[in-house]
C-alpha cells in the first residue's frame, strides 16, 4: 500500500472541495479536484527529477483537452463539429501515446479532457476550468516539497528503496538456484531492476552528481555484475551454499542503514560460481563503501523516457488512426444518444485503449464489470447521504485508494473511479441519480465500439505486438554473445549489454502473457510463442556461463558453436517478421550443467530443438 501517495492523494482531491463548498464556489471546486485527480493518476514515489516532468506532460495535455473541450461547448458548435474535433484530438492522443509510458499517459489525458469539457456543465467563467485544473495539480506537486534530505533518511528515499529490493530479488534467485522456482525467482529479479533502472536514468553530461547519487549508482553496477553471474547459474541448475544465499538480503538491509555483513567463507569449484565470488565480494565492499572493481562498464542506463518511435512516425500515425476511428464512431453512436450524455463514451474509449495497460480485450471486459461495481456502490452510498460535505470525502477517498488501484487491476480501479466521477458529477449538479445506470449502457457501449473498431477491425493484433518484441530481444541478445566471444578480456561492457537484453525479453514475456489473455485466435499465437520467449531466456543464462567459462575457466571462443547460436537466432528473426512460431519445446534440464562442457553449445542444442 503506497500510504504516502494515498495520503497525498486525498488532500489533494478534498482541499479544493472543502474550499469550494466553504466559498460558495463548488464549480471551480470540481474542476480543481479534477486536476488534483490527474496529477495523482501520475504521481509516482520517484525522486522528483522524474516525478516533475512526467506531472508536468501529464497536466499540460490534460489542460490543453480542458480548453479545447469547454471551448467547443462554450461556443455552441453543432454536433458534426464538436464530433470533428474531438476526433482530430483522438488522432493527436494516439500519435503521443504510442511513444512512451509518458506520451501515454498525456494522450490519454488529452482526450478525456477535451471529452470532459465538451459535456460537463461549465464553471463561471468558462476559461476557469483549466486554470482550476492546474491550480489543484499544482497543489498536488506541492505537497510533496517539504521532505527531509534522503542522504540524512535512507529509507526515504525511493532510489535506495529499490536498489534493497533489488539486492532481496537476487539473494531470493540465488536461494532459488537448481529449483523449478528458479525462472519465477529470476523474472521477479529482471523487475526490480528494472524499477531501479527507471529511478536511475541517463547521468546528464557535463553535471557532476552528488555523492550519494554516485555511490548509488555504484551499487547498483555491482549488483548488475552479480545478477549476471546468478543468471548463468541459473541456467546451469547450480546451487550455492545458504551463506553465500543470504548475503545479497544482508547487503539490502545494509543499503538502508543497517549493519554491513561479513562476507562468507566459502571455496567456488567451478568457472560460473568463481565469477559469482568475485561479483558478490566487489558488491559486499561496494555497500561497505569500499574501493571497489564491479567489472562493469560506467556508462548509466539508456534513459527510460527516451521516444520508443517518433512523433508521426509509422507506427505513431496507425495507432492515432486507431484511435480517431474509435473516437468518430463513437461520437457518431452519442449522437443518438439522449442530450447530457455524450462525454461519457468518448472518455471511456480514452481509457480503455490506453496503449501500456495490457491486452484491449480484457481491459474492456474489465472496465464494464467495474463499471457497475463502481455504479452500485455510488448508488448505495447516495441513498445513505446526499450531503455535500459526505460526498466531498466519499470522493477525497476514492481518489486514495487510485495509487493502489491502479497497481492492482485495472477492473479494480475502474471500480474505484467510476464512484469518484459520479461523485464529482453529483457535486457539480449535472445530474441526480436517474443518470448514474445510464452510464453502465455509455460504458458497454464503448467498450464494444474498442472491441470492434480498435481489436477485430484492426490490423495490429497482439501476435504482431509479440514478435517485434522477440526480433528486438534476439538482436540484444546476439550483440551480447558477440561480446562476450569477440572481447574476453574487456567484459566491462558486457553486464550493459546482457541488461538491455534481458530488458528486451522481458518486454518480449509481457506482451506474450498479456497474448494470453486474449480470445482465441490471439491468444492462441501467443501461446506459440511462449516456449520460443522461454528459450531466449535461458539462452541468455547460457551466455552468462559461457561468458564465466572463458574468464574464469580457460576456455576459448568456439567459432563453430557460436555460429551456430547466430544461426538459430537468424531463423527465429525471421521466423517472426514471417508470423510463423517454431513448433518445437526444449525440454529443461534437471540435473546441473558439467562446467567441462561448452555452455553455449548446449544452447544451440536447445535452439536446435525449439526450431525443429
Amino acid at each position: 500500500m503506497p500510504r504516502t501517495l494515498m495520503l497525498r492523494a486525498a488532500l489533494g482531491m478534498a482541499t479544493p472541495l472543502f474550499l469550494g463548498l466553504l466559498f460558495g464556489r463548488l464549480d471551480l471546486g470540481v474542476f480543481a479536484g479534477l486536476g488534483a485527480m490527474h496529477a495523482t493518476m501520475n504521481d509516482r514515489v520517484e525522486p522528483a527529477r522524474l516525478r516533475a516532468p512526467r506531472i508536468a506532460a501529464a497536466l499540460f495535455a490534460s489542460s490543453l483537452g480542458m480548453l479545447i473541450g469547454t471551448a467547443l461547448q462554450y461556443e455552441g458548435g453543432d454536433p458534426l463539429t464538436v464530433g470533428l474535433a474531438l476526433t482530430a484530438v483522438a488522432f493527436a492522443s494516439g500519435a503521443i501515446s504510442a511513444t512512451g509510458p509518458r506520451g501515454s499517459s498525456s494522450g490519454m489525458l488529452l482526450l478525456v479532457s477535451a471529452s470532459l469539457g465538451s459535456g460537463m456543465a461549465l464553471p463561471r467563467p468558462w476559461w476557469a476550468a483549466p486554470l482550476m485544473m492546474l491550480a489543484g495539480a499544482a497543489f498536488v506537486v506541492l505537497l510533496r516539497l517539504p521532505h527531509r534530505a534522503h542522504r540524512s533518511f535512507p529509507r526515504s528515499d525511493p532510489r535506495r528503496r529499490a536498489l534493497a529490493a533489488a539486492y532481496e530479488a537476487l539473494g531470493d534467485t540465488l536461494a532459488a538456484l537448481g529449483t523449478p522456482q528458479g525462472a519465477a525467482r529470476r523474472q521477479v529479479l529482471t523487475a526490480r531492476l528494472n524499477q531501479l533502472q527507471d529511478l536511475l536514468p541517463h547521468a546528464r553530461a557535463g553535471r557532476q552528481e552528488p555523492d550519494h547519487v554516485q555511490r548509488l549508482r555504484r551499487m547498483y553496477e555491482a549488483g548488475l555484475a552479480a545478477t549476471e553471474t546468478a543468471t548463468g547459474l541459473l541456467w546451469a541448475w547450480r546451487p550455492v551454499p545458504p551463506a553465500v544465499a543470504e548475503l545479497p538480503g544482508r547487503l539490502a538491509r545494509a543499503v538502508l542503514g543497517g549493519p554491513q555483513p561479513e562476507y562468507p567463507g566459502w571455496e567456488p569449484d567451478t568457472p560460473a560460481l568463481k565469477a559469482l565470488d568475485i561479483a558478490l565480494r566487489a558488491a559486499t565492499d561496494t555497500v561497505a563503501g569500499r574501493p571497489a572493481e564491479p567489472g562493469t562498464a560506467p556508462a548509466p542506463p539508456p534513459d527510460p523516457w527516451r521516444l520508443r518511435v517518433r512523433l508521426l512516425s509509422g507506427g505513431s500515425v496507425r495507432y492515432g488512426l486507431r484511435v480517431a476511428l474509435c473516437i468518430a464512431v463513437a461520437e457518431l453512436a452519442g449522437a443518438l444518444l439522449p442530450p447530457g450524455r455524450t462525454y461519457w463514451v468518448p472518455m471511456t474509449v480514452a481509457f480503455v485503449l490506453k496503449p501500456d495497460l495490457g491486452s484491449v480485450f480484457l481491459r474492456a471486459v474489465s472496465r464494464s464489470v467495474g463499471t457497475v461495481l463502481g455504479v452500485a456502490v455510488t448508488a448505495a452510498l447516495l441513498l445513505t447521504t446526499t450531503d455535500k460535505w459526505a460526498l466531498a470525502l466519499i470522493a477525497s477517498g476514492c481518489v486514495a485508494l487510485l495509487p493502489y488501484s491502479a497497481a492492482a487491476h485495472y477492473g479494480l480501479n475502474t471500480a474505484v473511479m467510476t464512484p469518484m466521477a459520479l461523485v464529482l458529477v453529483q457535486l457539480g449538479g449535472e445530474s441526480g441519480m436517474a443518470e448514474f445506470w445510464p452510464r453502465v449502457l455509455d460504458t458497454a457501449l464503448a467498450s464494444a465500439i474498442v472491441l470492434v473498431f480498435g481489436y477485430l477491425l484492426w490490423p495490429e493484433r497482439p501476435p504482431h505486438r509479440i514478435e517485434p518484441r522477440l526480433v528486438t530481444a534476439a538482436t540484444a541478445l546476439r550483440e551480447y554473445l558477440a561480446s562476450v566471444a569477440g572481447s574476453p578480456q574487456a567484459p566491462v561492457a558486457e553486464v550493459w549489454l546482457r541488461r538491455t537484453a534481458y530488458r528486451a525479453l522481458a518486454d518480449a514475456r509481457q506482451e506474450v502473457q498479456q497474448g494470453l489473455t486474449e480470445p482465441p485466435p490471439a491468444g492462441r499465437l501467443a501461446s506459440q510463442w511462449l516456449p520460443a520467449t522461454a528459450a531466449l531466456e535461458r539462452l541468455s543464462g547460457a551466455v552468462a556461463a559461457y561468458a564465466a567459462q572463458i574468464r574464469y575457466g580457460g576456455r576459448t571462443p568456439e567459432p563453430a558453436e557460436i555460429q551456430r547460436v547466430f544461426d538459430a537466432l537468424d531463423h527465429l528473426t525471421a521466423a517472426a517478421r514471417a508470423h510463423q512460431p517454431p513448433t518445437g519445446r526444449a525440454a529443461r534440464p534437471t540435473g546441473p550443467h558439467d562446467p567441462s562442457r561448452s555452455a553455449i553449445g548446449r544452447a544451440a542444442d536447445e535452439l536446435d530443438v525449439l526450431l525443429g
